[in-house]
């Protein structure tokens, strides 16, 4: 059992490599043992492309070795024709003689299904083996099949003082600019990244990842009454962006208006994205909006920056109980506090 860990714990150290790269898709990475010795491993690298085990199984130059050795995979196999043929099939052709499965697959789409078929065909299959780290590895994918909406990171700056922004809106620049490349290293590991009307406005961002190696996110605005200017850099239409409102449904070159009624707006607003299959979002403010989510409960994970800042007034930031902090971290000159849901009013 210690050996399947050790090697597991391999498995869910290359899916990770796949961070950003695999939505919706989850992370997998694949490792195949033979005599204590490692003859194949990769990970999925992007959407579309080959699965990790495929990657992994084209690895080893002789095939004769698959039948006494053992695949370690971070998710069940797939069963059904996607983007590439089931690895379930892929598996039993080549003869593996034992599967070990980090965790079961709650995609409808496999479902099981996968171990079925190669525990059909005399493949030994165990399971669970390190499944806590692999759902905390693939709590996206988790998240939105179990919750039927992306998985909600909420993030700001907050001065020592606990303002969010000045009276006047301004919030430029609380954070390091360490902390500031970090944000833009998160939003190519996100689907999209999520303002309101204020932040658009007053920060006029980008919501792009220039400061960073990666692909930009989708950007999603909240503008109810349509009153935003068209100048924004929101709506300069260099990304997909969509923008919510009250109003109307309207599709422009990479800008998408999209109606919801005024009851349940924020709820919609996520079951919407989760029928277009965004699996993550990260809500980089401003002060209305996160409030409203916290109230919701509507929020997985969030991730505060501290300052040295002062500024004695302003726009107070969001209040969060420090008994859900799981991570206290140096950013820079700032304090990184990375806050988890448990289901408790955060403000007890």
């Amino acid at each position: 059992m210690e050996k399947d860990e050790l090697y597991m714990q391999r498995a869910l150290d290359l899916a990770a490599t796949g961070m950003g790269n695999v939505s919706p898709n989850p992370m997998v990475g694949c490792v195949i043992v033979h005599d204590d010795r490692i003859i194949g491993e990769a990970w999925h690298r992007q959407h579309g492309e080959p699965h990790a085990e495929v990657l992994a199984l084209n690895q080893v130059k002789d095939k004769s070795l698959l039948p006494d050795s053992t695949l370690y995979v971070t998710l069940e196999p797939c069963s059904h024709y996607g983007k590439t043929p089931p690895c379930a099939d892929r598996i039993v052709q080549d003869k593996v003689g034992r599967v070990v499965i980090c965790n079961k697959d709650i995609n409808p789409l496999v479902g099981g299904e996968g171990i079925k078929r190669m525990m059909d065909a005399g493949v030994q299959v165990d399971t669970r083996v390190l499944e806590n780290k692999g759902r905390q590895l693939n709590k996206r994918f988790f998240t939105f099949f179990e919750k039927q909406r992306p998985y909600i990171i909420l993030k700001w700056a907050q001065t020592a003082d606990r303002f969010i922004a000045r009276k006047n809106y301004e919030s430029k620049w609380i954070s390091h600019k360490f902390s500031r490349q970090m944000v833009h290293k998160w939003r190519t590991e996100e689907d999209a990244v999520m303002v309101g009307t204020n932040t658009a406005q007053y920060d006029n961002p980008r919501l792009n990842a220039r400061d960073w190696l990666g692909k930009d996110p989708v950007r999603i605005v909240i503008d109810k009454n349509l009153r935003l200017d068209d100048g924004l850099n929101l709506f300069d239409h260099s990304q997909p962006t969509l923008c919510y409102n009250l109003l109307k449904n309207e599709i422009k070159e990479n800008l998408k208006l999209i109606k919801l009624d005024l009851e349940n707006y924020l709820q919609d607003l996520f079951q919407d994205l989760y029928k277009r299959k965004i699996m993550s979002v990260m809500v980089e403010g401003g002060s209305q909006l996160l409030h409203g989510l916290i109230t919701l409960g509507l929020w997985d994970e969030a991730r505060v920056f501290q300052s040295t800042t002062t500024f004695k007034e302003g726009i107070g930031a969001p209040v969060l109980s420090e008994s859900l902090v799981i991570e206290n971290a140096a950013s820079g000159e700032d304090l990184l506090k990375i806050y988890e849901n448990n289901g408790l009013n955060p403000k007890d």
